[in-house]
């Protein structure tokens, strides 16, 4: 259940540039796993007010985390570059200098790929991608001759822009992050099938699961299981997870209690006021790469794979989504149940859906694509507390804590049902296919053959 979409507490530039200054004043650090760290943190704080997401979010925590791996790979011990793998990457090893300070390269790469990656970050907070990177570049280059620092910094450079230029080869990507809610789209019509909620409602990102690059698994790859039929019959399983919907909705209204709490606590929809899911994962994978305390190298494989997973789930899910045509509920409610009936989305922002069908659930998809990841890493049991919203006022921002990775993903699924916009079935198909995609991410080996 994500307050998704929710948009109070960010009316104006001012506030914005303001939360950000005064939430980051904190010294930086680079040892160990930190540039990584630190470079992720300012993503994150970027990412809350850039546009094209969930997918274009995805696909750009990819290229991010791909041009990060591959500018330090060659500085990995046992680690293997991916641009045998990904038809039309080519990392020429002759562009680089016989030495090179791979954490300065790192951090112009950080630099070039977060500015170009994220769409339409306002201006004025793009200014924290330079101040973080000459602040970084200063502890770095205390000690290195200026010989040493422009070729690292060439290495850097030369990485990013053929991460940009792969990018740039896929046409229909750049083409829809651009313009996600096509004219040109309208959806089939039929008995239970995902309409608009409202005028003037256009359907997010139609044509991504279609024609979008995948990097591990194509959605013609993966299997899905179809959703309950359809049924207007009050004893029928359809109306069955309908009228869950309804209930559990008004309960959370009416409690405040823990399922509301749940729901904001997981929205990662509202562009300026939150990250969205994809990079959800990412605040939660900078916060177990301190408390599992792994190396830079390890950092920068995991989230190479974590951009990798997140990118095919969105794909592979869109796919599904617009070949189900699943309602919301809130249109099927309306009709059958309650015509006053409001999602818990609704009393947050002037929207009752996000504006694209239903089936499966692209949040429970995006958790289980990231948890599949962090268990193989981990193992599945933790104790693990995360803090991603913690301090914040607009909504109920509490860590929560995890004893394994799988509930942490089954409460951020089905947190959706009690925001009254999804049935459960949306997300049981989204958590199964997520970790059908991560299964196929753990198995994309980074390591050479020697190890």
């Amino acid at each position: 259940m994500s307050l998704a979409f929710v948009i109070q507490g960010c009316n104006n530039d001012e506030e914005i540039i303001d939360g950000i200054d005064d939430s980051q004043s904190e010294d930086i650090s680079i040892t160990g796993n930190g540039i990584a760290h630190e470079w992720t943190d300012l993503m994150l704080r970027l990412e809350q007010y850039s546009q094209g997401r969930p997918n274009g979010s995805a696909r750009a925590l990819a290229y991010i985390y791909l041009t990060a791996y591959e500018t330090a790979v060659p500085g990995m011990e046992n680690y293997i570059s991916n641009d045998a793998r990904l038809r039309g990457l080519r990392i020429r090893d002759s562009e680089r200098a016989d030495e090179v300070n791979f954490q300065i390269a790192l951090n112009t790469a950080f630099s070039r790929a977060i500015d170009h990656f994220l769409i339409k970050v306002p201006e004025n907070l793009t200014s924290e991608i330079e101040v973080l990177e000459t602040e970084i570049e200063g502890q770095l280059s205390a000690d290195v001759s200026e010989e040493l620092l422009l070729a690292s910094q060439e290495w850097g450079n030369y990485v990013a822009d053929q991460v940009i230029s792969y990018s740039l080869s896929d046409d229909d990507a750049e083409e829809q992050i651009l313009d996600p809610q096509p004219t040109s789209y309208e959806p089939p019509t039929g008995d239970g099938f995902w309409t608009y909620s409202a005028e003037p409602e256009r359907a997010l990102y139609p044509y991504w699961g279609e024609t979008v690059r995948t990097f591990v698994i194509k959605p013609d790859e993966t299997t899905t299981v179809a959703p309950i039929e359809y049924s207007e019959d009050e004893g029928s399983d359809y109306y069955a997870q309908m009228m869950e919907v309804y209930t559990v909705n008004n309960a959370a209204r009416a409690d405040q209690g823990e399922q509301l709490w749940i729901a904001e606590f997981w929205s990662d929809d509202v562009e300026g006021l939150m990250i969205s899911p994809p990079a959800r994962q990412f605040a939660i994978a900078n916060q177990l790469i301190v408390q599992y305390d792994l190396s830079l190298d390890e950092t920068l494989a995991l989230y190479l794979k974590l951009g990798f997973s997140l990118n095919d789930a969105a794909v592979s899910a869109w796919k599904y989504k617009y070949d189900y045509m699943v309602m919301r509920p809130n249109v099927y409610i309306h009709e059958f149940i309650d015509e006053d009936f409001q999602t818990n989305l609704f009393r947050l922002v002037d929207w009752p859906n996000p504006s694209f069908p239903g089936y499966p659930s692209g949040h429970s998809t995006f958790a289980s694509a990231a948890a599949g990841l962090f268990i193989d890493a981990f193992g599945d049991a933790t104790s693990f507390t995360d803090r991603t919203h913690e301090g914040r006022t607009e909504f109920q921002s509490e860590p929560r804590t995890f004893s394994t990775f799988s509930h942490m993903a089954y409460e951020n699924a089905f947190s959706r049902v009690p925001l009254g916009v999804h049935v459960s079935m949306d997300c049981e198909e989204g958590l199964r296919l997520g970790y059908e995609i991560s299964d196929a991410v753990n198995n994309w080996n980074l390591l050479s053959d020697s190890f």
